[in-house]
Order: structure tokens, then sequence, then C-alpha cells
């Protein structure tokens, strides 16, 4: 029942995302479930369920499987890695973070689709198209903590 609710957010998160935009920049939220997964699930599925939104993701939009499948997956892994070794969560850290992790994933999309396929569009326009998409995911972060580690 879970991996089920799971996918229908998925699918709704996916809907949502391509028919919002703002100043028409499509918001990057996909990435809030991969960090998410991360969090609350651990390393290894994080990892695995980043790669699956990314795959999801660029068969959709993409060209070719592999700049979203990568980001995603990496930001699972380490996203399960922070507040335990690094921070302690708080929603200001919370914030800032999501907003680290939009802007890197995005980043990553951006040079691997300018390197291996055709540039989306100029570097400026890309970087601030990537801080907006940055600042729109920032308010979710509030509200993504962390499992609780009972020790």
């Amino acid at each position: 029942m879970k991996y089920f609710l799971w996918a229908i957010a998925l699918f709704l998160t996916l809907i949502f995302q391509g028919y919002f935009s703002f100043f028409n920049i499509i918001p990057n939220l996909t990435i809030v479930f991969a960090f998410y997964a991360g969090l609350r699930h651990g390393d290894i599925k994080g990892l695995a369920i980043g790669a699956l939104i990314g795959a999801i993701e660029d068969s959709i939009s993409s060209m070719f499987l592999g700049p979203n499948m990568l980001s995603k997956g990496i930001a699972g892994f380490i996203a399960s890695h922070l507040y335990t070794r690094f921070f302690i969560w708080t929603p200001l850290i919370g914030m800032i973070t999501i907003v680290v992790f939009t802007f890197t994933d995005s980043l990553m999309v951006f040079m691997m689709k300018s390197v291996f396929d055709r540039m989306p569009t100029d570097a400026i326009t890309g970087l601030s198209i990537i801080f907006i998409r940055s600042l729109i995911n920032a308010p979710f972060g509030y509200f993504l903590k962390p499992k609780e580690i009972h020790s």
C-alpha cells in the first residue's frame, strides 16, 4: 500500500510539475521525492528510489536516459547521510539543503544535456532558471524531516 501511495504521489507531482510555471519556469519538484526517500529510507533505498524517479522523468522529458537518473540517485544517496553525520535538522537547514540539492541536481542535468546532447539554452539563462527552481523548492525543505534515530 505504501508503494502505491508513493506511485500516486509521484504521478500527481509529474502532472502538477508540467502544468505549473513561475515566470515560464517549470519547477523541479521530483528532487523533493528523491531527497525525502534518502532522508526517510536510507542510502540504498534512497539511491534506488531517486534513480527510479530520474528514469521516469528522463523517459518522459528527454531524448536519452541518464541525466535525471544519475542526479536524483545521487541526491537520494547523499540525503541519507546528511543529517546523521553533518547537521542537526532545523527547518532553516532543511530549506537551505533543499535549495542546494535542487540547484546541484538541475545544474548536473543541464551540464550533462549540454555535453551529451545539445545545450538547452545559454549558460546565463540556464543558471537563472536553475536559481529560480531552487527558490521554488525552498518551502518544501521546511517540512521534510529525517527519520528519528533511536540510540
